[in-house]
C-alpha cells in the first residue's frame, strides 16, 4: 500500500471545510435585513464572494507542502474514479506534472471535492475517525 504525504486530519478538516463550501447558494435573499436571526439566518448560506470559508481553505491549502498539495488533488482524482489504489503511483506523478500554483482554486472548482473522503478510503482511511471538530 503506497503512503500519504498528507495526514488523515488535515484532508479531515478539509473535507469537512468543503462540506460546508457545498451547500452554498446563489443569493436568495435579495432584501437581506441586519440582523440574521431576523432573517431566519438564510443569509450564510448565500455564495456572496466573501465567504470566510473559501478563505480558510485557501490559507489552508496555501500553508501546505508542495507533497500535501499533490497528495490532496491526487486523492480528490482518486476519489472521484480518475484511478485505483494500484495506480497511485502514476496518479500521483501525473498530479504533479499537470499542478499549478492555484491548488486551493483548483481544489475548490471541482463541484464534489467532499470525494476526497473516497480517496482516503481507498486507502482504508476513514476521515471520520480523524475528526478535528468536537463531536457534539
Amino acid at each position: 500500500m503506497p503512503e500519504l504525504s498528507i495526514s488523515a486530519e488535515k484532508v479531515g478538516f478539509l473535507i469537512e471545510k468543503a462540506r460546508e463550501f457545498d451547500v452554498k447558494e446563489a443569493a436568495s435573499d435579495p432584501d437581506s435585513g441586519s440582523n440574521a436571526a431576523d432573517d431566519g439566518m438564510i443569509d450564510v448560506l448565500e455564495d456572496n464572494g466573501t465567504d470566510p470559508v473559501v478563505r480558510e481553505i485557501t490559507g489552508f491549502v496555501n500553508a501546505l507542502t508542495e507533497d500535501e498539495q499533490i497528495d490532496l488533488v491526487a486523492l480528490m482524482r482518486l476519489g472521484r474514479g480518475d484511478a485505483t489504489i494500484e495506480e497511485w503511483r502514476e496518479l500521483r506523478r501525473e498530479t504533479a506534472e499537470t499542478r499549478d500554483r492555484h491548488v486551493a482554486r483548483t481544489l475548490l472548482g471541482e463541484p464534489m471535492l467532499g470525494d476526497l473522503a473516497e480517496g482516503l478510503g481507498a486507502f482504508g482511511v476513514s476521515w471520520a475517525d480523524e475528526r478535528i471538530t468536537p463531536v457534539k
